[in-house]
């Protein structure tokens, strides 16, 4: 016993001894306090060190708030200001589209140059902002947009005594308004065009209010005055009360009389805006030095891949120079003017569009030229990264619904989030779509983009819609014959539309339960051009595959490529080897003759379809009282 007390004392001194030999332990770092700035779609992990706090305080709390998550999985800008209430601290969410574009270097003086005017043409829908844009270029655009509506931005110069005008035509409808916005911030001058008989309009007073935010002089063109019921004073008045004072009655602004149609006193427009920007700007810039200047527009070209129309504002932009605008990256393989001409380069003031990127790049984002291609692929890839991780922010799951199940499940409380997949035919339509979207209110549902996308509508899309139980919208692009296949076994709701009104009306009267009967539309088949056979009287007519349903003589048809539409009309003539056919099968050949119609290609895909009266009798009845549509 003596023994074993005698052991435990000894212990109980080696233990105090190894105590007093221990460093003293650090004290516990200090609580930070201060306000953090956070990137949109942060991880559980990173919002953790950004607070200082541990994740398993950032996962209870999220738990409390009926949400699991993992470290790696990303916050929506909600749960993070929730969690940073929690937990008494102030938090800045920093989104991608925030991010601050490279600083442009002064330029010495010896080295700036003088450069073209960039002009935009501005104002109310169907005022003629393009019919008089084409008649100062001389050429037919206006004929090619859907509905006679400018929907995407154009880009163009003309020549004037010697000297060069840049243009940009913006869209006048009310749904571009953040491309007219754009449009101003890019411009040295706006043409403010007003139509004689109409005078000013709503799109009219955003479009000054678009101008003087960006700080640009106004230039007006009173539009139409060949029509009987022009009042050109009457607009001038109207001008007058938003501040717009003519010259002849005492004020600073330059006025033209014209008319677009008749192609009257054009030149004395033009020499207006040359008086303004010798008069009021000083507009020159670095041609040496390293290209930079925002997108215009992008699409995905046929046989071309990504097109992107970029105006230099800064540099010369040359054939194989490393470029980078948003996520898009690339080498420039090849330049052409705006009249489809290559060309080796492209200096300031001068718009372009450029072959190499690997993505369309968004409109409106800042192009660069960088050191090496190399450079610009890890420049691209860290902000698709930081795209990425907004997405999935924002992706919610929601109940599978349609636009016709949506108020019927909004009554059940079954739908909180109505999610979007939207894809366009150019960026500028998709940034427009998702602006108008974003405009459409209801008490019980959010309207929720969470991908978008330039192309046709593919079997990506449809997965994607299907695991976030979406919608998908295609303005101006079809679905691939795989995608709708895929979105009839999983039961997604495809919606394609080519005037931006429709789709807003169809949401918004979804929303609250009031959809009337409609026309729709129900495909026959499609069938797929082999071959081209030319014939002197008749035109081009194509050789097709029949690869699904019926091709039927007289039936609508849209010709699509890659995915894109490029033109709707109706089957002229249908035969079966000579002789002519009322209709032809899948799995049969066929000699298709299109209507008005023969710049067919091989690979083409004929989309065959009727149209009908449809009545949507499941949502027939009038909303609830207190519903939205009593509001509305």
């Amino acid at each position: 016993m003596i023994e074993g007390g005698a052991a435990r004392g000894r212990d109980a001194r080696a233990a105090r001894d190894r105590s007093a030999q221990a460093p003293p332990r650090a004290p516990a770092p200090p609580q930070p306090t201060g306000p953090v700035t956070v990137e949109s779609g942060v991880t559980v992990k990173d919002l953790s060190a950004a607070l200082g706090v541990t994740m398993a305080q950032i996962i209870k709390i999220l738990m409390g708030l009926g949400q699991m998550r993992t470290a790696t999985q990303s916050l929506s800008d909600e749960e993070v200001e929730l969690i940073a209430a929690e937990v008494e601290r102030e938090v800045t969410i920093k989104h991608a589209a925030d991010d601050e574009e490279p600083e442009i270097v002064e330029d010495a003086e010896a080295d700036l140059t003088p450069r073209p005017p960039v002009v935009t043409i501005m104002g109310h829908v169907d005022h003629g902002k393009t019919t008089l844009l084409d008649a100062i270029r001389s050429t037919a655009v206006v004929d090619t947009e859907a509905g006679g509506i400018t929907q995407h931005i154009g880009a163009y110069q003309t020549d004037v005594d010697g000297r060069k005008l840049t243009f940009l035509d913006t869209p006048g409808h009310e749904a571009f308004t953040a491309m007219r916005a754009r449009g101003a911030k890019i411009t040295d001058i706006a043409v403010l065009v007003v139509a004689a008989d109409d005078g000013v309009m709503p799109q009219t007073k955003e479009s000054i209010s678009h101008a003087r935010a960006a700080e640009v002089p106004i230039v007006v063109a009173i539009n139409k005055i060949d029509v009987p019921d022009s009042n050109p004073d009457r607009v001038k008045t109207e001008l007058a009360a938003e501040g717009l004072q003519p010259e002849d009655w005492g004020g600073e602004t330059q006025f033209a009389l014209v008319s677009a149609k008749q192609q009257t006193n054009l030149d004395e427009l033009l020499e207006r805006i040359l008086l303004v920007a010798d008069a009021e700007l000083d507009l020159r810039a670095n041609a040496k030095a390293e290209a930079s200047g925002p997108i215009i527009e992008s699409r995905l070209d046929v046989g071309r891949g990504p097109v992107a129309t970029m105006l230099v504002q800064r540099g010369t932009l040359h054939v194989g120079d490393a470029i980078v605008a948003g996520d898009a990256a690339g080498k420039v393989r090849a330049l052409y003017d705006y009249r489809g001409e290559k060309v080796k380069e492209a200096g300031p003031g001068e718009p372009v569009e450029i072959l190499g990127f690997d993505r369309p790049p968004p409109a409106g984002e800042l192009s660069r030229v960088v050191e090496h291609e190399r450079q610009a692929k890890d420049i691209a890839e860290k902000r698709a990264e930081r795209l990425r991780r907004e997405q999935l922010a924002q992706r919610s799951k929601a109940a599978g619904l349609s636009l016709e199940t949506l108020f019927e499940r909004m009554q059940e409380g079954a739908v909180q989030d109505l999610n979007v997949v939207l894809k366009g035919d150019v960026q500028g339509s998709v940034e427009a779509l998702m602006g108008e979207l974003g405009k459409i209110q209801h008490p019980e549902v959010r309207v929720n983009v969470i991908h978008t996308g330039v192309g046709g509508i593919t079997e990506n899309d449809v997965n994607l819609a299907s695991a976030s139980h979406a919608l998908v919208v295609g303005f101006n692009v079809r679905p691939s014959g795989e995608a709708r296949q895929l979105a009839e076994r999983e039961g997604v709701d495809i919606r394609t539309y080519r005037v931006i009104y429709q789709l807003t009306q169809d949401i918004e009267q979804a929303l609250v339960g009031m959809l009337s009967p409609v026309t729709t539309e129900e495909i026959l088949g499609e069938a797929e051009v082999r071959a081209l056979f030319k014939v002197s009287r008749l035109g081009t007519i194509a050789g097709c595959m029949v690869t699904s349903g019926v091709v039927r003589r007289g039936s609508s048809v849209r010709i699509v490529r890659d995915g894109t539409v490029i033109y709707e009309t109706s089957i002229a003539q249908l035969k079966r080897f000579k002789e002519d056919a009322r209709e032809v099968a899948e799995g049969f050949e066929c000699g298709i003759l299109l209507d008005g119609f023969n710049d067919v290609k091989e690979g083409d895909v004929l989309e065959v379809f009727e149209t009908r009266e449809v009545e949507r009798t499941d949502l027939d009845t009038p909303a609830p009282a207190g519903s939205a549509a009593e509001a509305s």
